[in-house]
């Protein structure tokens, strides 16, 4: 690990400040430095300053180019890698997915994101908690509200990393000199922690309402501590937690139109809870938890690049004909049918599966377009049949297809799009459409972010109600989120007892696509499936002493992916594959190697685990 760096670029300001408020002694030298930590780290403002460095990265988290939010999309259910025009993303996981792959780039993969920058975040959260007791506070409200926020973010990002690596080094302290002698601890040993520290900050962390919009709220906590409580087995107090932030009076899901275009008679609630604008706005009581992008604000240079990221890459010259042969589209700035202009300047970073866009959508044999999640009549859900050919050639050259609509296939049956995997799919327009002045093509601009929202914290106590059996409390809970999108139709007891977690995973895909780490997810319940020995809707069950060849996680990945395992190979021949033990990454060969003086384990499956020592257990409190 490296020394320590504690003072952010966010405190520049304050430390301005205090500069400016001295007298005649700013005037005389001092032999230590002014930013050393003594010096910055024993006042309120210092030590909120090093925590709003950690709330920073979840912005680069879930809204840069290649955000490393959207590699836990890719390696689950419910999408893959769409970069086909380079061989470079890990897509074929069997062969890429190494300890020494190059495993943080945009043209590979973030996994490596998420070791290195999860532990800065965690040695932030370290430095506030270790300081805290010696820096002066105007109360102690304060005081607590900003240790149960460092306690926040450490267990959120020890979630993560637990459900990415399995079992991890358990750092708590504040390191000031560089450490070699790490050693792996155990994810469960982790987990009783994290959900201590989580219990004391559900009583100092603030309501939504009494905070600044981007700060820890107390529901924020709340519904993280229910992921854990679910994770451990504890349904019963996941039920509570949830409980009291549904019914708590601050949180309600947005029923009614609201915002900057709720006078759009023919836009809906969705699209207005996904506006940019309308994410802070005091009359959202969805949010529990945002990060917030606005221009101005430091580390924000590129925007929400979500339609970078989503879109289809679809202007690429000759990657759409015309049935006639022609070139079909473009996705240059100004052309009379400005496509680019009204969707965004995608390449196709994200990749839905075929169940993302289709089968979840699907009730009784019948698709349910009803569903403001999934409606096309006002643009919120796109499909690439909504697109119309816009090539100004095609209108110079009196082209008949000019302003019509695409076919993927000519009428004699020729597939007319090169990539069916980058450039032929569909996606949620109302969710990814942020606006961007900042470019002729546009890729998103700057807007806040849900990191948590009521919907999901609904969904969390309706997989609860799963867990114990309760099949209509968890219809229930599904129908109040179906219900607000306006689906057609609603879950039975009977259809919960026979689609189980299967259910929640799918109304979890229709409302939280783009949102939730889903691989997480995905990883958190295969292991509640491997402790508890609970049968699961494929009539499997697992168990923890072989999850590595056997888990709940590939098993749903290969049976709702058309792309991993399924022999399809793209543009430079690598084919989607994945196996069991992916259910956890590799542990990054630079972090074994250059602790020399510990030993780190790396997870089964990959090269190393011959080094591997019996993982250590934490027992402290």
């Amino acid at each position: 690990m490296k020394r320590i760096k504690y003072i952010s670029i966010l405190s520049i300001a304050f430390l301005i400040l205090i500069v400016s408020s001295c007298k005649e002694s700013f005037l005389k030298p001092e032999p230590l430095s002014f930013y050393a930590p003594e010096n910055v780290l024993v006042t309120e403002e210092g030590l909120q300053a090093v925590l709003d460095r950690a709330l920073s990265q979840l912005r680069v988290e879930l809204c840069t180019d290649q955000s490393p939010f959207l590699t836990n999309l890719k390696y689950s259910d419910v999408a893959v890698d769409g970069s086909t025009d380079k061989s470079t993303p890990w897509q074929d996981l069997n062969k890429q997915m190494l300890p020494d792959g190059r495993n943080y780039h945009n043209a590979y993969t973030k996994i490596g994101w998420y070791w290195d920058e999860s532990y800065k975040v965690i040695k932030d959260c370290n430095t506030v908690i270790t300081r805290i007791d010696d820096a002066e506070f105007s109360s102690e409200q304060n005081k607590n509200a900003l240790l149960g926020s460092a306690y926040f973010l450490r267990a959120r990002r020890y979630y993560a990393k637990t459900l990415q690596y399995g079992d991890v080094p358990f750092v708590l302290e504040e390191l000031q000199e560089p450490k070699l002698d790490f050693y792996t601890t155990t994810k469960e040993s982790i987990w009783k922690k994290m959900i201590k520290d989580l219990e004391l900050a559900i009583q100092w962390v603030p309501e939504a309402n009494e905070v600044r919009k981007g700060q820890v709220t107390k529901a924020a906590c709340k519904h993280l501590l229910a992921k854990y409580y679910l994770l451990v087995g504890r349904f019963d107090d996941a039920i509570k937690q949830t409980s009291d932030v549904i019914n708590g009076g601050v949180h309600s899901l947005m029923t009614q139109r609201f915002g900057i275009d709720k006078d759009i008679p023919e836009k809906d609630v969705i699209w207005d809870l996904h506006r940019a604008l309308n994410k802070s706005l005091s009359e959202n009581t969805e949010a529990l938890l945002l990060t917030i992008d606005r221009y101005n604000i430091e580390g924000n240079t590129s925007g929400v690049r979500s339609m970078r990221n989503v879109v289809p890459n679809y202007g690429q010259t000759g990657i759409i004909k015309t049935p006639n042969g022609a070139n079909g589209l473009t996705d240059k700035a100004g052309a009379e049918i400005g496509l680019v202009e009204t969707y965004g300047r995608g390449i196709a970073r994200i990749r839905p599966s075929g169940n993302t866009m289709y089968d979840i959508w699907v009730q009784n044999g019948v698709t349910d377009w009803t569903d403001y999640r999934h409606r096309t009549d006002n643009g919120n859900w796109m499909t690439m049949e909504m697109l119309v050919y816009n090539q100004p050639a095609l209108k110079a050259n009196n082209n008949p297809y000019y302003g019509k609509h695409l076919q993927l296939y000519s009428d004699e049956g020729t597939l007319l799009c090169l990539d069916t995997i980058r450039s032929w799919f569909q996606w949620p327009h109302y969710k990814v459409w942020i606006e961007d002045p900042d470019r002729p093509q546009p890729q998103g601009g700057p807007g806040d972010w849900y990191v948590y929202r009521l919907a999901e914290t609904y969904l969390l106590r309706a997989e609860a109600y799963v867990w114990k059996g309760e099949w209509q409390k968890a219809a229930n809970d599904i129908n109040i989120i179906r219900q607000r999108a306006h689906a057609q139709y609603m879950y039975t007891a009977g259809d919960i007892q026979q689609q189980t977690i299967g259910a929640v995973l799918d109304e979890r895909n229709r409302e939280l696509y783009l949102e939730e780490l889903r691989k997480v997810e995905l990883t958190r319940i295969a292991i509640i499936y491997a402790q508890t020995g609970i049968a699961c809707y494929n009539g499997k069950t697992y168990s923890m002493d072989n999850l590595s060849q056997d888990n709940f996680w590939f098993d749903r990945v290969n049976e709702k992916s058309d792309l991993y395992n399924k022999n399809v190979p793209t543009k430079y021949g690598n084919y989607f594959t994945c196996s069991p033990y992916h259910i956890f990454w590799p542990i990054p060969s630079y972090a074994i190697n250059s602790n020399t003086g510990g030993v780190i384990n790396q997870n089964e499956g990959y090269p190393g685990t011959e080094r591997n020592l019996p993982p250590l257990v934490y027992n402290g409190e």
